[in-house]
């Protein structure tokens, strides 16, 4: 435990001045391929027993995920497919469970051209990323850390880059409590191939969440404050943006506690333990990111059920990622443990 601690705090000191997603290499690994997560706002980090958690969090790997597949696939934007496969198995007893994913997008066919506008054909790209966890249960206590190890691959058209990340995760979780808590630090790793002689950086990440079963109402909350190795995460709407008769443009002022709430993400639960579950979230960056002043876009809802049938399992989410387009989250878990249908 006490090497643990030390390798997370050594991590948290080397990259206290990060940068947040969407200027990074392998960016696609912070996109939701799990219906359950993306209906829960798109960060849920303390769902449990669920195959496809420890992409995220590592720590919730336990046995009761063993030989639980699951496929996933986003309906992303523009032609981008988003997908991954997860599956998990208990060793032994005294081992515990290891968790295998595979995370790809898919960003479809280019025109290829020279500098003077000619064709030349299509090319595509794509990126790729193989892992492998492993969580450990701290002796007479409800406490879990964990682990993943990812290799990852980059493809534009017949250029390539490659590299490696490891996720850390601790998490707390009692069948004797309601309440349940975690951290995470995700993304840690180096480009070993860049696409350039300049290496770029991954998208890290390091973010806390917490859950609550409400005892008398069947409905289980989950808060998560991501991006925590920033803090200024805000970008000014330029909707919201201000034109005076002179024609002088005043962007949108954005204060202490407008980008304390765009590290936020929340989502619940209802029939949390029951075989159809209804699900929503919001996750107020993307609000706020994604509104437009004359309409309503409903950017930052998330909405989405799940549906148990045997050993099948249905998950469904609706999400927004761009004003106008709409994505769909689609997931099916299967338990090989169970016979028959």
């Amino acid at each position: 435990m006490k090497i643990f601690i030390s390798i997370i705090f050594f991590f948290v000191l080397s990259i206290i001045s990060a940068q947040v997603g969407g200027e990074r290499i392998y960016s696609f690994l912070n996109i939701p391929t799990s219906a359950h997560q993306a209906a829960l706002g798109g960060e849920a980090l303390t769902i449990k027993d669920d195959v496809n958690q420890p992409l995220w969090n590592p720590a919730t790997i336990s046995r009761y995920m063993d030989n639980q597949i699951s496929v996933n696939y986003v309906n992303y934007l523009a032609g981008v497919n988003v997908g991954s496969l997860t599956f998990a198995h208990l060793i032994n007893r005294r081992f515990g469970t290891l968790h295998g994913g595979i995370q790809y997008i898919d960003y479809g066919e280019f025109i290829k051209a020279d500098k003077n506008g000619n064709e030349l054909g299509n090319f595509s790209a794509r990126d790729l990323a193989v892992s492998v966890g492993y969580a450990y249960n701290i002796p007479w206590s409800d406490f879990y850390v964990g682990t993943n190890l990812k290799v990852l691959s980059s493809k534009i058209e017949n250029y390539t880059s490659q590299g490696a990340a490891v996720d850390f995760g601790i998490y707390y979780y009692s069948d004797l409590r309601p309440y349940s808590f975690t951290a995470v630090i995700r993304n840690v790793g180096y480009q070993f191939t860049p696409y350039e002689n300049e290496r770029e950086d991954l998208p890290l990440e390091i973010a806390v969440g917490a859950s609550y079963q409400l005892y008398d109402v069947p409905l289980k909350w989950h808060l998560t404050i991501g991006n925590l190795q920033q803090w200024n995460v805000a970008v000014p709407n330029p909707s919201n943006s201000e034109t005076d008769l002179e024609g002088n443009t005043t962007k949108e002022d954005i204060n202490f506690f407008t980008n304390a709430m765009r590290h936020v993400v929340i989502g619940g639960e209802f029939f949390p333990d029951k075989d159809f579950n209804i699900r929503f979230g919001y996750n107020f960056r993307r609000a706020a990111e994604l509104s437009l002043t004359e309409s309503r876009t409903f950017a930052g809802v998330t909405l989405g059920f799940g549906l148990k049938m045997g050993r099948f399992k249905l998950d469904y989410a609706f999400t927004k990622y761009h004003p106008v387009d709409n994505s769909s989250t689609f997931t099916l878990l299967i338990d090989l443990k169970r016979n028959g249908f």
